[in-house]
């Protein structure tokens, strides 16, 4: 399915109309205070766009797993305050546990062009993860068009992003979801080559897919993470006592043989820093020491890469003009077993290349080490990000009307 087919919010007649907008507002709350606004600012120029052009402007978003019953502390208010501060004007928030109630319609009803009212957490209600019938009409019954901007919850047939469609008259795309299906669209479906992927993070069974997916699309798939041993074990190597998915070393075995097949060439790690165990809090000091990939100890467990490992996946980077990466390095939250990442980022905010975080920890490590400014995009979703690297269909996307 090419997404790029999709309508956008700018190919809508908004003015005077009542607009539905999905956002993501699931931002971290501590004592019902946000401790990060990134996905609230991210959401910002859809909504002003709306308001420019002077559209009724209704919001909704789910907050943490309330698992279909109201919990105070996920409540969406704080986000209807910080959202008034932002866009200069009072965000009217509708407080219905049953999320579309007398509140939320009493204040749609009294909406005038430029107005922007919050409905509460649409998880409050069971049907909502089920894509039930009921919410997503009662949904549909407050608005006139709808717009989908929750690109972290493209992955989910809600009511909320799915259901609603059929009770419109047109959905389009926000800005921001056009951005993540330009740029993660062009990287896989039409690459400028060199095309290179970086995959990390901790299993390889969260991987599957888009390794399969990927060896059919990029020059170079570099390893890196817990996810290497098993491939290490795949080659034959020891890996001692480092994370491996012993139930997975044929298919890693089988993937190796395939890319020489297609010719896509596979990095893996050359040498490895490895510790007696896991520290323990995950930033606590740690000794290391640094050896080849194939005599890791028996005794002994690899949490990061080497620098002649880091070395050798920042000139493949060097000389990339498309990189995806997802998944860190190495236990990036402790500052000794960081190196792999920061190695990796650093090679990529000093590329020419394209490069896209594809969510979850590899954008949280981009942004904690501070390169986060130097790339080219960061996407907001990480399970939408794989879902889409593995070539699957997202349901929140695919079902906005074609231009």
């Amino acid at each position: 399915m090419s997404y790029l087919s999709k309508k956008t919010v700018e190919d809508l007649n908004v003015a005077g109309k009542r607009v539905l907008v999905r956002c993501d507002f699931n931002v971290p709350l501590k004592n019902g205070v946000i401790t990060d606004e990134n996905r609230i600012v991210a959401a910002l120029p859809t909504i002003q766009y709306l308001l420019d052009q002077g559209a009724k402007v209704i919001l909704c978003s789910h907050l943490g797993k309330p698992k279909g019953e109201p919990k105070p502390e996920l409540s969406l208010a704080p986000v209807a305050v910080r959202l008034s501060e932002k866009l200069g004007k009072e965000v009217v928030f509708a407080a219905d546990d049953c999320v579309v109630g007398e509140n939320a319609k009493a204040a749609v009803a009294a909406m005038k062009d430029g107005d922007v009212v919050l409905l509460q957490n649409t998880r409050y209600r069971a049907e909502e993860t089920k894509n039930g019938e009921a919410l997503s009409a009662e949904l549909g019954s407050l608005c006139d068009l709808f717009v989908n901007d929750a690109f972290g919850a493209a992955h989910r047939a809600h009511c909320s992003t799915v259901g609603v469609t059929a009770f419109v008259e047109e959905s389009a795309n926000g800005y921001l979801m056009a951005k993540e299906v330009q740029f993660l669209g062009n990287a896989v479906n039409d690459p400028v080559r060199p095309f290179v992927t970086i995959l990390g993070g901790a299993k390889v069974a969260d991987k599957l897919n888009v390794i399969e997916n990927l060896l059919n699309k990029a020059d170079t798939l570099i390893i890196g993470g817990g996810m290497a041993y098993t491939f290490l074990a795949a080659k034959g190597y020891g890996v001692g006592t480092s994370l491996l998915d012993e139930s997975k070393i044929d298919y890693c075995r089988e993937m190796l043989a395939r890319a020489q097949e297609k010719g896509v060439k596979i990095l893996l790690p050359v040498d490895c820093t490895i510790a007696k165990e896991f520290p323990n809090p995950i930033d606590a000091e740690i000794d290391v020491q640094v050896v080849a990939a194939d005599v890791i100890p028996d005794d002994m467990m690899s949490l990061d890469i080497g620098p002649a490992t880091a070395e050798l996946y920042a000139n493949e980077v060097k000389n990339a003009k498309t990189v995806v990466w997802n998944g860190p390095m190495g236990v990036f939250e402790n500052p000794i077993l960081a190196k792999g990442t920061i190695a990796v980022a650093k090679a990529l905010a000093e590329t020419d290349a394209t490069t896209i975080i594809g969510g979850g920890d590899s954008a949280a490590a981009v942004n904690t080490l501070g390169f986060g400014d130097k790339m080219s995009h960061i996407s907001t979703g990480g399970g939408a990000s794989l879902e889409f690297l593995e070539g699957k269909e997202l349901p929140g996307i695919a079902a906005m009307s074609d231009k």
